[in-house]
């Protein structure tokens, strides 16, 4: 059995921003120190007021309209690692999205706020010539 390696005292680090198009999976990042674990912590996950997904002592609850679509990589816990997955993007997916983690008396949270961005960004630039 994995010891359990929660600090009294943790911080949470997120990405400002996070972009995606429809269809994609994204993953929205949230993450304990490295030499943390996540997996006796309970870890929500809000869209703007709403909790869209609950990991409390093993067992995981999802909102309507998020079943089978929102995961946590459960094999990154012991690393720290809470982030969301997120799949099969939605436009109506955009918006703030925060994540808590809860351990004994400490709550922690995070933000980042999910984009929709319609195609790739070419990073090569592209000159057109008039002849």
């Amino acid at each position: 059995m994995a010891e359990s390696r929660v600090h009294t005292q943790f911080k949470l680090t997120s990405d400002d921003h996070v972009w995606a198009d429809v269809g994609e999976e994204v993953t929205l990042p949230c993450h304990l120190p490295p030499d943390t674990s996540a997996v006796a912590t309970t870890i929500r996950w809000f869209k703007e007021t709403e909790c869209i997904y609950l990991y409390q002592n093993g067992q995981v609850t999802e909102r309507s309209g998020y079943e089978g679509r929102v995961s946590l990589i459960t094999q990154e816990l012991e690393r720290g690692n809470v982030s969301l997955r997120l799949r099969d993007f939605r436009r109506s997916d955009t918006g703030d999205y925060i994540c808590q983690v809860i351990h004994g008396e400490q709550k922690e949270e995070a933000a980042v706020c999910l984009w929709y961005i319609r195609g790739k960004c070419s990073r090569t630039p592209v000159m057109f010539l008039n002849t």
